[in-house]
């Protein structure tokens, strides 16, 4: 997401707008723009995912998974469609708003959709890790799988952006 799109301070919002050379409706359109181009990214990835999932009941070696694989294997399913629900909601509503005149509430709302989507995409992401490596080696291996995961995805959420904060911009 580009740094102004969470801006909240109108000053800040009109000096991006000139830095850019747009007025606030095309600015509006670029950050949906941008939503829609990131959430593009991470359903694609959401419905491997979940298919992924949704193919392992299937599979024969499912009557063998222990009670903890199969209740982490649940919760991966719920979090995996809830995740599709998450990333289905700004669409669903940008059609029901749209031609309205809140284009600016549209990516509000979009904004933190997709935020709340990236959270739980993260937490399928480490849980798919765990499953695979409890299923495949044991307990312990699950256990650091899901936890190594966890942490790679607490450095891509907190370090990684801030990696080249204390260098000057350029224009």
């Amino acid at each position: 997401m580009t740094s102004d799109s969470l801006d909240h301070s109108g000053s800040a919002r009109s000096r991006a707008a000139e830095e850019r050379h747009e007025t606030e409706a095309e600015r509006q359109d670029r950050k949906f723009n941008d939503i829609l181009q990131e959430l593009r990214v991470v359903m694609t990835g959401t419905q491997l995912i979940t298919g992924f999932l949704l193919a392992v009941a299937f599979q024969p070696k499912f009557a063998e998974l222990e009670a903890q694989e199969v209740t982490l294997y649940l919760v991966l399913v719920v979090l995996a469609t809830t995740a599709t629900m998450l990333g289905l909601a700004p669409v669903i509503l940008h059609r029901q708003l749209s031609g309205k005149k809140q284009k600016d509430r549209v990516v509000r709302i979009a904004n933190t959709l997709l935020l709340i989507l990236l959270v739980v995409v993260s937490l399928v992401a480490a849980g798919v890790a765990m499953l695979i490596f409890d299923v495949t080696m044991n307990r312990e291996a699950g256990y650091v799988a899901g936890g190594v995961a966890l942490l790679l995805l607490l450095a891509f959420w907190t370090v990684v952006p801030r990696i080249g904060e204390r260098e000057p911009r350029r224009r």
